[in-house]
């Protein structure tokens, strides 16, 4: 949990995940009190993030005290996918903006580590070796590179704003990630050279080619994340 976000938005997100996941199937029956001592955290935040789940179509109230999971989730996961990949590319503007040159040179650093750790595990694969600990280096590094992009924003609300609309959370994704590699060596190899065309980009400080690469990258790859589901 970010310093900024609230116990609500905390169990927002938590829930939010749980159905985007699939882990909270349509029709699924999901309790206030059920959702405070998971979180352990108590009632009332939870109460909150349920009406904004609501609003959001993603639950249907049945009681007081208790919801079930909408039976449109694919729908309104399509919705939520689209507001982060959207989110994600106003980021990247943002970054183009603002970027300073230490940010810049240190997303060059990253992508240096993250090419250097791709010649391993392409060694590794060559000659049969376990690749797990240079594969969860690599989606390491590249969690920093993302990470180091929405600091070069230089606006906390977005990035806030970001990150409490992600379809997936980060373990999950990396869950899904790790699972997509181990089934296919070229996973995501097609999108890896957009980083340094978005570091170029932002280099530049062309926003409008910044936000188009962001968009790209983060919609091929939320659909096909969604696909390993």
């Amino acid at each position: 949990m970010t310093v900024a976000e609230t116990l609500a938005d905390q169990a927002y997100r938590h829930v939010r995940t749980a159905i985007a996941s699939g882990e909270l199937a349509p029709g699924e029956k999901v309790t206030e009190r059920g959702v405070a001592e998971r979180l352990a955290i108590s009632p009332t935040p939870v109460r909150e993030a349920l009406r904004r789940l609501e609003l959001d179509g993603l639950i249907e109230r049945i009681g007081p005290r208790t919801v079930l999971v909408a039976a449109i989730r694919d729908a309104a996961i399509d919705d939520l996918a689209e507001v982060e990949v959207g989110l994600r590319g106003l980021v990247a503007r943002f970054a183009a903006r603002h970027a300073t040159a230490a940010q810049l040179d240190a997303l060059d650093e990253i992508l240096d580590r993250a090419d250097d750790l791709l010649i391993l595990l392409k060694e590794h694969r060559r000659h049969d070796r376990p690749i797990d600990r240079h594969l969860t280096a690599l989606l390491d590094t590249m969690q920093e590179f993302n990470d180091t992009v929405d600091a070069c924003a230089h606006n906390p609300v977005l990035t806030r704003m970001l990150d409490q609309s992600r379809v997936f959370s980060r373990p999950r994704r990396r869950e899904l990630l790790l699972q997509r590699v181990h089934e296919d060596e070229t996973f995501g190899l097609e999108r890896y050279t957009s980083h340094r065309a978005l570091v170029r980009a932002l280099r530049a400080g062309d926003s409008a080619a910044a936000e188009r690469i962001a968009l790209a990258d983060s919609q091929g790859g939320l659909e096909a994340l969604r696909e390993s589901r």
